[in-house]
């Protein structure tokens, strides 16, 4: 054996670090307090849901700029309804151009939708 293994384990532990420290925040924030300030999400799946998957899918600056722009959406004149974590990241999204990763208002419904 070379060795590699152990290496890329390693490497593999070191960038999975901050997806999973902000797990815990979100988790510890799902857990104290959301249960606290009552659960009145508007989304489908809810804001902390949305960032946990958006951060374990999409990685830790992707999933929270995605996380944060939904939380932005997330008013009493925002949108409602069915909001996934989108599938990839738009193909103008650069780790420079960070804001791009987000959806910073909800799409308008086509015409004769609804």
């Amino acid at each position: 054996m070379d060795g590699t293994s152990s290496e890329d384990g390693a490497k593999g532990v070191i960038r999975r670090l901050p997806r999973q420290a902000l797990r815990v925040l979100i988790l510890s924030y799902r857990y104290t307090l959301s249960s606290i300030m009552g659960r009145q999400c508007r989304y489908l799946p809810t804001c902390s849901e949305y960032a946990e998957e958006a951060v374990m899918r999409h990685g830790a600056l992707a999933g929270s700029v995605m996380a944060t722009a939904r939380v932005c959406r997330c008013h009493p004149w925002g949108g409602h309804g069915y909001d996934p974590v989108p599938r990839c990241l738009p193909a103008d999204a650069r780790w420079y151009r960070f804001w791009r990763y987000g959806v910073w208002r909800m799409p308008k419904e086509p015409d004769g939708a609804g």
